[in-house]
Order: C-alpha cells, then sequence, then structure tokens
C-alpha cells in the first residue's frame, strides 16, 4: 500500500504542501493526547488512515480518475485490515486469559472488579439476572470503561444487543440463548463469542458452531446454577483435549482450586470466590500466580517430552529405521 501511495504522490502534490500556514498544526484535543490501551491505539490510527483515504479519494477525482479509484480502493483494505487486527488482538488476549471472574450483583460491584482487576485480571464477563435492562445498560457501561481502562477484556452475559450497546470485547451464551451463528452475524468477526457447556456433546456442538471459548462446568454444585446439577471432575479431565480456550467454572475457591487443577484445568473461571472476598486484589493474585505455576510445568513438560522423542527416534532414512520398518 505505501507503494501505491508513493505511486501518486507526484512532485507537484508535495511542493503544493504548506505546513506553515495549515491551521490544523495548532489543532489538537484532549481525548489526543492519550490513548487507553493499544486497541484504542490502533483504532484512532486507522479511523485516521481511513479518513485521510477518503479525502484522497474525493480530490483525486479532481486529477484523475484513476486516482480517485485507486484510494477508493486502498480505503477498503484498511477497513479490512481493521477487522483482522484487532479480532486477532482481543482472541490473542484470550488466549493468555487463565483467570476468568463472572460478576454476580451487588452494591460493590464496581469497587470488587476494579480490585481484582489491580490484582491483574484480564478477563471480566458482566452477568447480573436480577436488575432491569436501564441499569443492566449502566452497570455494563461502567464497567466496559472499567475494564479496558486495566485493558482487560469485558464480556457480556447472554445479551448480544447490550453487548453491542456498551461496546463490550464480546458475549457468553449459555445453551438456551441465541445461536452462535446468529451472534456472530450482529456482532461480527471481530467480537469474542463464549458458550457454557456441561458435557462432551454440548462441547462438540459449540467448538462445530465457532465458539471462541467455552465453559467446562459446573465442576461443583453452586448456587448460580442452582438448576444443573455438577458435571464433576470427569469433564474436567475429558476437556483437555478441546481444541479452543476452555474455562473450567462451577463452586471453584482456593479450597477446591488444587483439585481443579489435577483433573487437567490450566484456566478456571470464578464468581463468589473473588465477588465475595475480603480481599479481593490478593484472592485474584493467589490464583492467577498458581495457576501460571501450573501453565508453565505443563509447557516444560511438553517440551521435555517432544526433546526426549526427538533424540530417541531414529533419523528418516537411516538404517535403524530401514530395519524397524522390516526393510
Amino acid at each position: 500500500m505505501r507503494q501505491e501511495l508513493a505511486k501518486w504522490h507526484t512532485p507537484p502534490l508535495r511542493q503544493a504542501r504548506d505546513t506553515l500556514g495549515d491551521p490544523g498544526t495548532a489543532l489538537s484535543h484532549p481525548q489526543e493526547e492519550e490513548r487507553s490501551s493499544i486497541e484504542a491505539l490502533l483504532q484512532a490510527n486507522l479511523c485516521r488512515v481511513q479518513e485521510a483515504l477518503r479525502v484522497l479519494e474525493e480530490y483525486g477525482k479532481l486529477c484523475q480518475p484513476q486516482m480517485g479509484s485507486a484510494f477508493k480502493q486502498m480505503r477498503y483494505e484498511v477497513y479490512t485490515l481493521e477487522s483482522n487486527l484487532l479480532s486477532n488482538y482481543r482472541h490473542q488476549q484470550l488466549e493468555q486469559c487463565l483467570l476468568y471472574l463472572v460478576t454476580s450483583p451487588g452494591t460493590q460491584l464496581l469497587p470488587t472488579v476494579e480490585a481484582a482487576l489491580q490484582g491483574g485480571l484480564k478477563l471480566v464477563q458482566y452477568r447480573d439476572k436480577e436488575d432491569d435492562d436501564a441499569q443492566r445498560l449502566v452497570n455494563g457501561q461502567e464497567l466496559c470503561q472499567l475494564c479496558h481502562r486495566y485493558e482487560a477484556l469485558f464480556i457480556m452475559n447472554d445479551r448480544v444487543d447490550l453487548a453491542l450497546a456498551v461496546n463490550a470485547d464480546g458475549v457468553h451464551l449459555g445453551q438456551q440463548d441465541i445461536p452462535i451463528s446468529l451472534a456472530r452475524q450482529l456482532l461480527g468477526g471481530q467480537k469474542i463469542i463464549g458458550r457454557s457447556t456441561t458435557n462432551p456433546e454440548e462441547m462438540e456442538r459449540a467448538i462445530a458452531q465457532g465458539a471462541d471459548y467455552i465453559g467446562v462446568g459446573p465442576v461443583y454444585e453452586t448456587p448460580t446454577k442452582q438448576s444443573k446439577p455438577a458435571a464433576g471432575l470427569e469433564y474436567v479431565t475429558h476437556a483437555q483435549n478441546c481444541p479452543i480456550p476452555w474455562f473450567a467454572i462451577g463452586g471453584i475457591d482456593p479450597n477446591n482450586f488444587h483439585e481443579v487443577l489435577g483433573a487437567g484445568a490450566e484456566r478456571i473461571a470464578v464468581v463468589r470466590a473473588i465477588m465475595q472476598a475480603e480481599q479481593p486484589t490478593l484472592v485474584t493474585q493467589y490464583f492467577i500466580s498458581q495457576l501460571t505455576r501450573k501453565h508453565t510445568l505443563r509447557r516444560l513438560e511438553a517440551s521435555q517430552v517432544s526433546q526426549r522423542y526427538a533424540r530417541e527416534s531414529p533419523p528418516s532414512g537411516s538404517l535403524c529405521g530401514e530395519v524397524e520398518r522390516g526393510n
């Protein structure tokens, strides 16, 4: 694209530049002086490029019809680039998240979530089955802004419309909510879509339908899901082969946490363990430190197994290899 731009940046256009007389050099806005996150930085710069290309497209029509068409095509390329960059950024961040906080209603909603964010939390889901939509909208907007201030992902529970209204990073859907395909159509490819699952069949279906991550549980009985029996640790063990990020969820707390890790979980989602904690920051830090340690150990083990296999396997085409194949 740079080469294409340079082709149209002719000497007469360069000479027409009047930096000293440009009133825009003295213009500014407080929002331009800082960016809240890498995503905000990308969004701002991509918007600038799109606006500039639109202006060049229109002025290009005065010079040459081909020039206007060229800049129009580049503008569409930037739209595609924007979609891919922002989508990849969110999904890469999701891959790195080991701890997922699902909120519960309460008077200390915002202070508790912020305390967890201060402890390193990077993934929050707003879940509220009690308040009306007006209050959910207000809470969602405040939580979304709070999460983005700490460069954390913000997910809306169940409601695609509210996710769009507050500019959430995605939505989490239950088994009785709208199809993943419809949510994707409404939200677009940039946003994250999660699905609750309670058994291997629901897991396979969610993966096939295009979920970006799944919840695995409830591992233990929990008042958050009173109508659902516990899926147990067996389902957690089964989920180890899941090709997308998955979070063990349901009644997990510091007392049974290591039992869940022992069953194969590398990521967990919690509600009461943080939302009702006396010190949410410390509890968050504890969970993240233990999950990070577990994640690192498993990577080291996998690497050692791979190296051992490489040392023990005969080189391709070697005499030993031929003998083993019976040749």
